[in-house]
């Protein structure tokens, strides 16, 4: 005789498995577009990096790196894909979506990716892939793990009376839309 009580959770983790597995698949599906608009991207001359923004099943844009076409240092595949789902929805949070992306997003495509408010970032090649490939990405992520009084590139404080006073006319702002 089976006990009665131990259904619930059998069935649950039977659900949970089912749920993972499609997980898997649905990232595995979204990561091979992500890689095909990369090498596509080689292939038409650009970085070896693409991006797929997924919400709902549903993608809501792509985008491939557009750094050395368009002469923008910005214009990696993971921001051109932020950019273009804001747009497509209307709106700079792109809470509830997911980031596929080719590659391990560099600081700048992860902090954007944080102030677009994605749920999750998917990625396939990592930063040693792209380091092999002569790409800063690794170099980047320790740069920033350092004292930044260590950095190449002096980052400096200089603070003026007034500083704040941006900050004062937003807080002062009662229509200021919050982020």
């Amino acid at each position: 005789m089976t006990d009665s009580s131990l259904l619930p959770e059998a069935v649950a983790s039977t659900d949970s498995r089912a749920s993972i597995d499609t997980l898997a698949s649905t990232d595995a599906a979204w990561l091979a577009r992500a890689i095909d608009l990369a090498t596509l991207n080689v292939a038409n001359g650009g970085g070896p990096f693409g991006a797929v923004i997924v919400r709902d099943g549903v993608a809501l844009a792509e985008g491939q790196n557009r750094v050395t076409a368009q002469l923008d240092p910005t214009a990696h595949a993971e921001v051109v894909a932020i950019r273009a789902a804001c747009q497509a929805v209307g709106d700079f949070s792109l809470a509830g979506a997911t980031l596929y992306t080719s590659c391990e997003p560099c600081p700048l495509c992860l902090s954007a990716s944080l102030w677009a408010r994605v749920n999750r970032v998917v990625f396939a090649a990592d930063r040693h892939d792209a380091a092999r490939g002569g790409f800063d990405d690794r170099e980047f992520y320790e740069l920033f793990s350092r004292d930044r009084s260590t950095w190449a590139l002096p980052v400096d404080s200089v603070r003026p009376d007034n500083a704040p006073e941006p900050f004062n006319a937003w807080l002062a702002l009662q229509s200021r839309t919050q982020y």
